[in-house]
């Protein structure tokens, strides 16, 4: 027990251990995941009376539904929020513009860039007429309503929605976007040190981090899971494969196997699914591509329904996640590397499912139906006949002599029905 006490303390003083700084890093779209990361991390902030939250931003953009979430978050927290874009090469685009702009302190390292948050339609194009001219008002307002308070440049700000502007670190800092253009972290905390910051409810606090202890935040094992479920790739793989094996198990019944698996594949990308904007009718065409192979194998059209399967199901990958920035979307080179093989092979599975109907059994009793006997006795109508190595009984629509050749009709029980072979024939 003596032992054990001191390794007890170094877990506890591990458990209660504070920090006054938390970080974490954001690499990635703005979806549902990031949102329960950023809001996970402001709440332990919180919990531990962190001094700052400092998140470190890259991001092309991602969904609007997500972003105000953060937005929220990041203006009801208690503790400042500092967003760092970095590093050299980042950028914080779109929804990440909202972002950077809704913090206590927005700083960008130099060679990043940001901006260019018009809001587009699914394919980056301009979303037209009245509903366009409806969601680019509101993302203006929204724009207006968190620069405003953060003492920044509303009007400049704007033209990042309604002109889709872009600007560099430095132009950021002179149009007034930005707080800071820092090197690295430490050159951030020196220069927030030296003016105080204004929080959203127009209180002004002095924040100084230098030589602070820092934390970061790694995401949890279902954060991991569920960003990696929630790439469109990822997602459309696990959508395909799912539906195969269903398909495979409706052909074979009783293999289990295959619809085991096939129910967990479609689980886990409905779950995926169900937090990325979706486009059901791109799911009805996967579907559909499937409905192509089973006719395609059915009717022998020598590939050319298959082929207008591949077509359907590359179209409804490429349709499948209704997002305007092309990393929240399923690439091209994913949907054909899955539709061409895969429709390869539910033509084959079909084809040979259904050889195996279509063709007769030739063992066990419907294997004697239509096969050619041998009279041993006289058949007249009723005697006894050779078939398959055995003598059987059998009963026949018109006299046959012996040595005849007769051919099965029908099985009942232990009694077979024959005609003449000749007649049959």
């Amino acid at each position: 027990m003596r032992r054990c006490f001191p390794v007890l303390l170094v877990f506890f003083f591990a458990a209660t251990a504070t920090a006054d700084v938390l970080k974490i890093v954001v690499d990635d779209t703005i979806q549902a995941a990031t949102a329960e990361r950023i809001e996970r991390a402001l709440d332990h902030a919180a919990a531990i009376k962190a001094d700052a939250v400092l998140i470190e931003l890259s991001t092309p953009g991602g969904v609007m539904t997500s972003m105000r979430e953060i937005m929220q978050k990041i203006v009801e927290s208690p503790v400042p929020v500092i967003i760092y874009v970095t590093p050299s090469g980042s950028r914080a685009a779109s929804a990440g513009f909202f972002i950077l702009e809704s913090a206590d302190v927005a700083a960008m390292a130099p060679g990043t860039n940001t901006g260019a948050a018009h809001p587009v339609g699914p394919f980056g194009g301009d979303i037209q007429g009245a509903m366009g001219e409806k969601v680019m008002n509101d993302a203006a307002a929204l724009m207006r309503s968190f620069v405003s308070k953060r003492g920044r440049n509303v009007e400049i700000a704007e033209s990042t929605v309604r002109q889709s502007k872009s600007f560099t670190e430095n132009e950021a800092l002179s149009q007034n976007l930005i707080n800071y253009v820092a090197r690295d972290e430490q050159d951030l905390f020196r220069q927030i040190a030296t003016k105080p910051i204004k929080r959203f409810n127009g209180d002004s606090m002095t924040l100084n981090l230098m030589g602070k202890a820092e934390q970061l935040l790694e995401p949890t094992l279902k954060e991991q899971v569920l960003g990696f479920l929630m790439d469109p790739d990822i997602a459309f793989v696990l959508l395909a494969i799912g539906a195969l094996a269903l398909y495979t198990e409706f052909n074979h019944p009783g293999a289990v196997w295959p619809g085991t698996v096939g129910i967990v594949f479609i689980v886990l990308a409905v779950f995926a699914l169900h937090l990325l904007p979706i486009r059901f009718a791109a799911v009805g065409l996967i579907f559909v591509s499937f409905a192509l192979f089973a006719l395609d194998a059915k009717f022998a059209t020598h590939g050319a329904l298959a082929v207008g399967g591949i077509a359907t199901l590359v179209i409804g990958a490429l349709l499948l996640v209704d997002s305007p920035i092309p990393e929240m979307r399923v690439k091209l080179a994913t949907a054909l590397a899955v539709s061409i093989p895969l429709g390869a092979i539910t033509v084959f599975l079909m084809t040979i499912a259904l050889r195996a109907r279509r063709s007769k059994a030739v063992t066990g009793i419907e294997g004697l139906i239509g096969q050619v006997a041998v009279a041993q006795t006289e058949l007249a109508p009723a005697g006894q006949v050779f078939v398959h190595g055995e003598i059987w009984n059998a009963v026949s629509s018109s006299n046959v002599p012996v040595g005849e050749r007769v051919r099965v009709r029908k099985v009942d029980g232990l009694e077979l029905t024959v005609e003449p072979a000749e007649k049959s024939s």
